[in-house]
């Protein structure tokens, strides 16, 4: 598969626009550090190639076949960014100190294996996942090939965008040593995190008036 400018700016807009993903690790940059988010990181960036794999080569079928599946995984998804928005909004503000090692020792990040799996039910990763294969593959080609192809990109792209995010998230932990100033901060990023869900609750709340039947992968 070539991989063509159309696509980059596909997986660009996608990696780098605001979602659970971005807003996470921008968090644990600021509360945490650099360093001790980096598991969280590399977390990702296994994660969401590895969904997008499974799904292009054929999980998509079996959501086709039980279709409660997918709402079923929509839900569970929702309810748990509702956790971790909760999570981040009653941070201690006594996690936000200067020193990287103060702000690493107060709670623990999320690690490696918890961003992997997180992957499986972060929405905007299957929209990402499904629209991805949905506008660039060609079935008249080798399918196999271009999902691998694509799914390394997304792996390649996990690295500078949720790495600017942290990065980002911990450069601003100097203008946040404020208690008052962090737990807005924290409170602000939690209404993200609720925001970025919105547009999966109101779909699914779409489906479910119109009967299960009518669920959409997208693809």
């Amino acid at each position: 598969m070539e991989v063509t400018p159309s696509f980059l700016l596909f997986v660009a807009a996608a990696a780098f626009t605001p979602g659970p993903n971005n807003i996470m690790i921008m968090a644990s940059g600021l509360n945490y550090g650099v360093k001790a988010s980096l598991p969280h990181l590399l977390g990702i960036a296994v994660g969401v190639p590895t969904m997008f794999l499974a799904v292009g080569f054929g999980l998509t079928l079996l959501f086709k076949q039980y279709l409660w599946l997918h709402a079923a995984i929509q839900l569970v998804g929702m309810a748990y960014l509702l956790y971790l928005a909760w999570l981040i909004a009653t941070a201690a503000p006594d996690s936000l100190e200067s020193s990287s090692a103060t702000r690493a020792g107060a709670k623990k990040p999320i690690s490696f294996v918890q961003a992997a799996l997180f992957q499986w039910i972060n929405p905007k990763t299957w929209l990402m996942g499904t629209g991805a294969i949905a506008a660039f593959s060609d079935v008249g080609g080798d399918v196999s090939a271009q999902i691998t192809v694509m799914a390394f990109v997304f792996f390649l792209m996990a690295f500078p965008s949720a790495g600017a995010w942290m990065v980002f998230g911990s450069w601003l932990a100097r203008w946040f040593s404020d208690p008052a100033r962090s737990v807005l901060f924290n409170r602000l990023m939690a209404i993200l995190l609720v925001a970025s869900i919105v547009p999966i609750i109101s779909e699914l709340a779409d489906h479910l008036r119109l009967g299960l039947p009518g669920l959409s992968l997208r693809i």
